[in-house]
């Protein structure tokens, strides 16, 4: 694994498309386990400046300048840490200039960029393809589905040995049962590493 460490004035919306906790106080610094290759990580920068004009009886006693989500592709290598390096501004104007043209770098250990943000991108959703059934020497068959009078299914497998293809879920298999049947399929090793992904 590799680590992530935040400042308190950013704010971590997701990690590879998947949304990460989000605490009570959100100002705090915190550290993020990043799986070893591309790590998409989409973030706000923050700051919170004191109201001068505000009073007891109306108005907000603070000010707070947030960007729009931005976003950094690190390489992750396992073993080494990254951090933001975040630009400071001496003045609730001079921050409300930058959130405007934000650039966040990332750098690691020795202080070698690694990453600079830029605008978020949302990821496109994508629905799993399923693998083909494994050859078999002995015939195989899919219970067929009932629809309005027809059956629906894959045949039994031919004399020759060969498989019938598994239906993808483009042709029509919901996403869930999609899931359920790529589990099925997967190996101890490809269920743990799916569990330490989901969890991270």
């Amino acid at each position: 694994m590799a680590i992530l460490e935040k400042p308190e004035s950013i704010k971590i919306l997701s990690v590879n498309g998947r949304e990460v906790n989000s605490y009570l106080m959100d100002d705090i610094e915190l550290r993020y386990e990043l799986l070893p290759g591309q790590n998409t990580v989409a973030f706000t920068y923050k700051t919170v400046w004191a109201n001068q004009r505000s009073s007891q009886d109306e108005g907000s006693k603070v000010n707070v300048i947030e960007t729009d989500p931005l976003q950094v592709v690190i390489n992750a290598q396992a073993g080494r840490t990254y951090q933001f390096v975040v630009p400071k501004a001496s003045s609730q104007r001079e921050a409300e200039r930058m959130a405007q043209n934000m650039q966040i770098r990332v750098v690691d250990e020795q202080n070698r960029q690694v990453a600079v943000s830029g605008d978020y991108v949302a990821p496109k959703p994508q629905l799993p393809q399923l693998p083909q059934a494994p050859a078999s020497d002995t015939a195989q068959t899919v219970a067929p589905a009932a629809t309005a009078g027809a059956a629906v299914g894959a045949a039994a497998a031919s004399s020759s040995g060969s498989a019938p293809a598994v239906p993808s879920a483009a042709e029509g298999l919901p996403t869930l049962e999609g899931l359920k049947l790529l589990w099925e399929r997967a190996s101890k090793e490809e269920k743990k590493n799916f569990l330490r992904w989901a969890f991270q």
